[in-house]
């Protein structure tokens, strides 16, 4: 069967948040009867994972406000990270039973749609069963949280393509004390947001027996 694939622009977190809690529910109880991928890039935002993450803020939630960043907590695993302007984001929403998965296995496949994508632009990374998401040596690429409810994933991955690295150092990222690093630096070059998606469409389609197949929000029922 198909996977549906929802592409958006640079959208707020907190509405795409909304979004995943009702395809959830849509799909949990079978009104929406094919799982979904969401690919986007959000607006400068710090989210808090269930175990926190207040405590790796290295400065105050009044400077960020002055900003313009807010702080987000979510139902997702993990601790503090942070989403912007230039990182990769996916959201599948997933049946894992229907899709014969475990939970380790799809946090594994998770990893690997990042290292797989970060190889078809170039940079050589890989997974780390303990501290999960994708690493070039010791620099954190790529961050990897989800929840599941009713047998059915969200939230998803985070991958660094070309951000702007500034925000990074104002936590301790996923509660951490370690390097962030980027495609682009990695490379030395520019790279293309475009071409980062189409990649990472690409590996996400082989979680589906038949691809994926493009779809709007109208096609799924929503409306902002």
């Amino acid at each position: 069967m198909k996977g549906l694939l929802l592409e958006l622009p640079l959208t707020a977190y907190e509405e795409v948040h909304v979004l995943q809690k009702r395809l959830v529910a849509e799909r949990a109880s079978g009104r929406l009867d094919r799982d979904v991928v969401i690919i986007v890039e959000h607006p400068a935002v710090y989210t808090l994972g269930k175990r926190g993450g207040r405590e790796n803020l290295i400065v105050s939630e009044a400077f960020l406000a002055e900003k313009g960043i807010s702080v987000v907590q979510t139902e997702r695993g993990g601790n503090i990270t942070w989403h912007g302007p230039g990182q990769l984001v996916a959201y599948p929403i997933v049946h894992l039973e229907k899709a014969r998965m475990g939970v380790a296995d799809f946090v594994e496949f998770l990893e690997g749609v990042m290292v797989k994508t970060l190889a078809s632009l170039g940079v050589t990374a890989r997974g780390d069963e303990v501290n999960r998401g994708a690493w070039v040596g010791a620099a954190k690429i790529g961050s990897v949280g989800i929840r599941v409810t009713e047998g059915v994933s969200f939230h998803g991955l985070a991958l660094n393509v070309a951000p702007d690295l500034t925000c990074f150092s104002w936590i301790n990222p996923c509660g951490l004390t370690i390097s962030i690093t980027t495609a682009e630096k990695e490379l030395g070059h520019k790279v293309s947001m475009e071409m980062a998606r189409v990649e990472m469409k690409q590996k996400f389609a082989d979680l589906f027996s038949d691809g994926l197949s493009e779809v709007t929000l109208a096609d799924l029922g929503c409306e902002w």
